[in-house]
């Protein structure tokens, strides 16, 4: 347990360390940007700053490639290029700058600032030392690029996916090396999920029948949100990557799910939505009832998106909403104040800490017992066929 307290520690300093940095130069600490920039996507890996001897505040970060498309133009270079989003890029035709972490095209002119006189804001220096400021044009908006680039939330998933691939051929390979012999090790564990995904949620809700079909599918899906809900909680490379809080991961997984359950959808699922059963005549031929569950069948994958979204980047805001209170404090009142308040958060973001375990663990049975249930839905068979089908028997 002692261990267990302690690493969570260290992972709380380790977050808080370029927050630390701004709070020792005196600057403002912008709260809310630092804790956005730590949940949002980025074009490169942050890994953590240092000091130099000349007092120069440095990033080491792992620079990830940027692949534009503007104007039927290809644009292929590494995030290094704009030094942390302090300097531009330019292209064979084009110039780039991240602005907000935000990849971005923009009427951006050379300004080379008189001797003695303040640096532009949003100034920009290239390789060879020239400044550049970005000008917006009268009646000019900003023109943003086609971004292909592979960012950090994508960089993250593909270390997802191979990690994941390696456990399941460990626990595979396990079997092939001592079979009919009990689990053990990883092992154990990969089984323990697969039978609990197969027997207490795919089976009850998709039924006898049909449940082995959407097996495999509902099985990747748990062990993928799962995995990456984990690797979410670990601050440290190549783990810390809030995958499951980005919506384009979560509405990707839930457009998924909507596909297969409407492609699979039978006769009886789709007359349940346009010729409801129970409900009055007028309400059908208004048509009021089928409108309403037509709307259900696409705001059931938009729930499925929010839920595992919210809950996750929930968290994270959470713990370095804590771990900003100290500076501020510090800021404000001094070091003792700060040092006294850091008990507390620490305490808090250790707390905060192991309920984000449960929570990782429970977005991954709620997303996937959603799924199997809608799918269930829409595979269900009428039970009047269903007792003919008995009779039969």
């Amino acid at each position: 347990m002692t261990k267990k307290f302690l690493a969570m520690v260290f992972a709380m300093v380790f977050m808080g360390a370029p927050m630390a940095s701004r709070a020792e130069e005196g600057a403002p600490l912008d709260a809310g940007s630092l804790i956005i920039g730590h949940v949002t996507d980025a074009h490169s890996w942050h890994l953590f700053d240092y000091k130099s001897k000349d007092g120069k505040e440095h990033s080491v970060a792992i620079p990830l490639p940027v692949i534009i498309i503007d104007n039927g133009h290809l644009e292929v270079f590494m995030s290094s290029k704009f030094h942390n989003g302090h300097a531009v890029y330019q292209g064979y035709n084009l110039t780039f700058a991240l602005v907000g972490g935000v990849l971005t095209k923009e009427e951006i002119v050379c300004v080379e600032p008189l001797e003695g006189c303040e640096v532009p804001e949003n100034a920009y220096m290239d390789g060879e030392g020239h400044l550049y400021q970005r000008v917006l044009k009268p009646g000019k908006g900003e023109v943003k690029p086609i971004d292909l680039s592979i960012t950090k939330t994508s960089a993250a998933i593909m270390i997802a996916v191979v990690l994941l691939i390696v456990i399941v051929m460990v626990a595979k390979n396990g079997y092939k090396k001592r079979p009919n012999q009990a689990p053990r090790g990883l092992q154990s564990l990969v089984e323990m999920l697969v039978v609990f995904v197969r027997d207490d949620i795919v089976r009850p809700m998709i039924g006898e029948k049909h449940y082995r079909k959407y097996l495999p599918y509902l099985l990747t899906l748990f062990f993928f949100i799962f995995f990456c809900n984990i690797l979410g909680l670990i601050p440290i490379f190549p783990a810390g990557a809030n995958i499951s809080g980005s919506l384009a991961v979560t509405a990707t997984l839930a457009l998924i799910t909507f596909f297969i359950t409407n492609i699979s959808g039978n006769k009886h699922y789709w007359t349940d939505i346009f010729n409801t059963p129970g409900v009055p005549a007028w309400l059908k031929v208004f048509p009021l009832m089928p409108l309403v569950e037509l709307v259900g069948v696409f705001t059931k994958p938009i729930v499925l998106m929010i839920r595992l979204f919210a809950n996750m980047t929930a968290g994270h805001i959470v713990i370095l909403g804590f771990i900003v209170i100290i500076y501020i404090m510090s800021q404000l009142f001094g070091t003792m104040v700060g040092g006294a308040v850091s008990v507390v958060s620490v305490f808090f973001c250790v707390f905060i800490s192991l309920l984000e375990c449960l929570v990782a663990y429970l977005q991954a049975f709620v997303f996937t017992m959603l799924s199997a249930l809608y799918i269930g839905m829409a595979v269900e068979e009428p039970e009047h066929e269903e007792k003919a089908s008995v009779v039969e028997a």
